[in-house]
């Protein structure tokens, strides 16, 4: 919408205004509010009200600036500006406000505040997740962002949203900080990549992002693979061993999970054998810590956060852990 882009328009200071006259508008940025340090980024105003104009202000500044967009006669009720470019030393803070132009001077109730992220480079924090990155459709996942560096806050982001959660850190004990983020009843849409960032209360500036974590849901694909262990489910220890997940159906990935472990789950492409599409993981030399249960599951390309229905679980046992040295010493001075 050409003609209701303000973004060249310059800052203009607040007119004296009655608020509160309308309802209020919604303020969003696009394609992310996360917008990394020297870019832009545009902000877009949306009202159910038929205003022909708007204005978008910057917060905490000690006089708060307006840019204005361009009365426009089309009715459109939605302006677009352009922020930038950003930095991470300064906080990034605005509201919209719709108004009629044939009375400019009353505007609508602002938006709720819109806050940009702006990364910096102090030290990424951690992101964890409880049980664990695949979960079930109902059920709850609490995300953990922690820090040796004591940040005060801390924000979790899911890649393509149009908004982030903030929460304030605690401290489990000196140095450390961190804050829980818990997510359900789950649902298909909770599935994607995560990150977080932490910040202290006197500084605006926010750290550097942490890794990247996939939280995947199961049971979104009307599928359920199979998962077989060849030799066999029991295996000595020091042997080498493969799983192998089947599906009949077409599959473009196939993942191996096992239970009670917070690690990213194992991917590979399925391959086309004997009319079946499959994934050969192969394990070993095995130990005791490779004993436990597995489950696999399938996924699609276009959406590689929903998965299949798991399939059957399969029990790897691990039997000896090879001649007991202190047996083996006695047996030698027999």
């Amino acid at each position: 919408p050409g003609d209701a882009a303000g973004g060249g328009s310059p800052f203009n200071t607040v007119p004296p205004s009655l608020l509160g006259a309308y309802s209020k508008p919604t303020l969003s940025a696009l394609p992310s509010p996360v917008v990394t340090s020297g870019g832009s980024v545009t902000l877009q105003c949306d009202s159910q009200l038929a205003f022909d104009g708007f204005f978008l202000c910057k917060e905490g500044d000690e006089h708060p600036q307006c840019l204005i967009s361009q009365p426009h006669t089309r009715g459109l009720p939605r302006a677009v500006f352009s922020v930038g470019p950003v930095s991470p030393s300064r906080r990034w803070s605005y509201r919209c406000y719709g108004y009629d132009s044939r009375s400019p001077y009353v505007w609508s109730l602002p938006s709720d505040l819109l806050e940009l992220l702006v990364p910096g480079v102090s030290k990424k924090p951690s992101l964890s997740v409880q049980p664990g990155p695949v979960v079930a459709p109902g059920e709850n996942l609490t995300l953990q962002c922690g820090s040796n560096v004591g940040y005060d806050r801390f924000v979790l982001y899911k890649e393509g949203e149009r908004d982030f959660l903030q929460r304030p850190g605690r401290q489990p004990q000196a140095g450390l900080s961190q804050a829980n983020f818990t997510l359900g009843p789950v649902r298909g849409s909770h599935g994607g990549q995560y990150r977080c960032y932490g910040a202290h209360n006197l500084s605006s500036e926010w750290s550097a992002p942490s890794d990247p974590l996939d939280i995947l849901i199961a049971g979104q694909i009307h599928a359920r693979p199979s998962l077989s262990v060849q030799p066999g489910p029991t295996v000595a220890s020091g042997e080498k061993v493969t799983l192998l997940c089947q599906s009949q159906g077409w599959m473009d990935t196939f993942l191996l999970t096992k239970e009670g472990a917070a690690d990213a789950p194992l991917r590979l492409k399925s391959k086309h054998r004997s009319h079946r599409y499959q994934a050969e993981f192969p394990m070993g030399p095995v130990t005791s810590a490779h004993a436990g249960t597995y489950r696999c599951y399938a996924s699609f390309s276009s959406n590689p956060y929903l998965l299949t229905h798991p399939s059957e679980p399969l029990e790897l046992v691990v039997s000896g852990e090879g001649p007991d040295p202190v047996l083996s010493e006695l047996k030698g001075s027999a």
